[in-house]
């Protein structure tokens, strides 16, 4: 009887020990599951079928752009209000006036009189001066507008199309399209697109005997389609066919941009990526630092970095399994960046050649705004003439005006450092800021009048806004 005991409470020290480590198993994996939970590395192997993939996302689309929208109306006064005789460089109208909402009982006279830790406070930072997430900030990715994806399919027969998302600003609101092309070689011949989408189709057509051949081959590489993140051939794309891929001119049209939204690739986790404005190849033959935050040091710096790691959210990974571009250095990206290097900033006749305003040629108001710029207003502590760029990077602080929160899938806390983006031909690029979040001249200054708390009047704003348009 006695042995059969021991036998017996053997057996269950056994069986207690064995689901002592398997529970302690399970802890292990858990845990394992949670320290996995957090990657740098987007998932390669899908599980799931495209068809399925697309049937989802298909149908959470309208919930999600429905989400987007109301956020944008509750900040912005989305209208179409044309400022009287001011047009961007090819005639399309400028949006004029400040179109973020204030807080109810607010003005930004009595706003900009507040300390910014009372504003911070007492939550009074006007929603419109926040981050701008993308529409769709937990999924990211390239997203056009409607007009450059019907002028590209009209083109190439190529489908820049996205089923689970829509761009969300309206046209009005954004650059002309097509854009006019300058060029730093040939100032005699105007606007060289001739009124043109320049795409794989027709750059040869338009630019024989313009540029030389290594220029020609870098502006053939500049309007190729290579695979990219939502446009590629693989089952986790956002296209609903197979896909040729994206061009660098499907962001930077025509060397310029029409406002393509995307999410910067050098931050994680996701929900810390800013929405990322897509700026103006212009003139950057007089810059030294390229990407709003990466500080990239050349043109040919940023060439590469787009087609290895921007396409792909900063992911070689993925890169590897959607189609990677591996540009030569030597060959490929410099004749790449020595076309980006020849284009050139839009005329402004009323500029002397130190960049400031010839009297001869200027309205009071934007004399006056041009004394408020280098005055009162600071501006020209960042934006030094002829170019109106420091080539630095400054910090704005922006965050001790609210506390951090969630909008739509986006954690705001602090920007960080940003580049001083040149203010030559600033009415051609709305919108402002590096995520765009600021939709007018009048919303810019608006915002730096609260940030830089210079506080201007009411007269020295409108001063500002027509030197501005001038430029």
């Amino acid at each position: 009887m006695q042995q059969r005991l021991l036998k017996y409470g053997g057996v269950m020290a056994v069986m207690f020990t064995q689901a002592f480590v398997v529970s302690i198993s399970h802890a292990q994996e858990k845990q394992q599951e949670k320290k996995l939970a957090k990657t740098s590395y987007a998932p390669v192997s899908i599980t799931e079928p495209f068809e399925a993939i697309m049937s989802r996302t298909k149908a959470a689309k309208s919930a999600v752009m429905k989400s987007h929208m109301n956020m944008l109306k509750e900040r912005y006064d989305l209208s179409k209000r044309t400022a009287k005789d001011v047009t961007m460089s090819r005639g399309k109208p400028v949006q004029e006036g400040v179109r973020i909402k204030l807080p109810k009982d607010m003005t930004w006279e009595n706003l900009a009189a507040i300390t910014p830790e009372d504003i911070r406070e007492k939550d009074l930072f006007p929603k419109g001066f926040m981050p701008l997430p993308h529409p769709n900030h937990a999924e990211g990715g390239m997203l056009f507008p409607k007009f450059h994806i019907e002028e590209i399919k009209k083109q190439e027969k190529r489908e820049l199309t996205r089923f689970d998302l829509d761009y969300d600003l309206p046209d009005h609101f954004l650059p002309e399209f097509p854009p006019p092309i300058y060029l730093t070689t040939r100032p005699d011949l105007g606007d060289v697109s001739q009124g043109n989408v320049v795409t794989i189709g027709n750059y040869y057509e338009l630019f024989n005997g313009i540029l030389n051949p290594k220029q020609l081959e870098g502006l053939r590489l500049l309007v190729t389609p290579f695979p990219q993140q939502q446009f590629n051939q693989t089952e986790d794309r956002r296209s609903e066919q197979p896909s040729r891929g994206v061009t660098c001119f499907d962001c930077h049209v025509n060397g310029h941009t029409n406002a393509t939204t995307h999410l910067v690739g050098d931050i994680r986790p996701q929900e810390f990526r800013h929405r990322l404005d897509t700026p103006s190849l212009r003139g950057v033959n007089i810059q030294r630092l390229f990407g709003s935050q990466r500080a990239l040091k050349s043109i040919e710096d940023f060439t590469e970095f787009e087609q290895r790691a921007a396409y792909f959210d900063g992911d070689p990974v993925i890169a590897t399994k959607k189609g990677a571009n591996i540009l030569e250095r030597g060959s490929q990206v410099h004749a790449m960046a020595e076309i980006q290097e020849l284009l050139d900033f839009p005329p402004a006749p009323k500029l002397n050649i130190y960049g400031m305003l010839d009297p001869k040629k200027s309205t009071e108001s934007e004399l006056r705004g041009q004394d408020v710029f280098f005055g009162k207003a600071k501006c020209s502590i960042c934006h030094l003439p002829p170019y109106y760029t420091d080539n630095l990077m400054h910090n704005l602080k922006v965050e001790r005006f609210y506390k951090p929160q969630m909008i739509n899938g986006l954690m705001a806390s602090a920007d960080g450092p940003i580049k001083t983006f040149p203010l030559r031909g600033i009415k051609d690029s709305p919108p402002y800021l590096h995520d765009g979040r600021l939709l007018t001249l009048e919303d810019t200054v608006e915002f730096f009048n609260l940030i830089l708390e210079v506080r201007l009047t009411k007269q020295e704003k409108m001063d500002l806004v027509a030197f501005l348009r001038i430029l």
